[in-house]
């Protein structure tokens, strides 16, 4: 099992993650690091876990339009279905990693 050491918000999180996904997880930590940095500048320090939760929901509304933009894009032909279920996957993956940064 890998294991990636995050730090978001000033503080150091040890996340878990499946073997050669170490740089993977890192990327997305940088990501929500940066999300969570530019929430603090513009609405303070309110605490990690509303932090967290603003830019997960920031990234929620995120990953929504990008499936309207989808589904849209696909217009119905059966590809909404495929398209739908790998954002699915990806949205899985970002939840088990979340859960795991909240746990840590």
């Amino acid at each position: 099992m890998g294991k990636v050491h995050i730090v978001i918000n000033n503080r150091g999180y040890d996340v878990a993650c499946d073997d050669g996904q170490e740089g993977a997880v890192g990327e997305l930590a940088k990501d929500l690091a940066q999300r969570v940095e530019r929430l603090a500048q513009s609405v303070g320090q309110i605490g990690d876990a509303r932090l967290l939760l603003m830019a997960a929901l920031l990234i929620a509304d995120e990953l929504s339009a990008a499936k309207g933009e989808l589904a849209r894009l696909a217009g119905g032909d059966g590809e909404e279905d495929k398209l739908a279920q790998s954002l699915e996957i990806l949205a899985s993956r970002v939840e088990a990693i979340a859960a795991r940064v909240e746990a840590a």
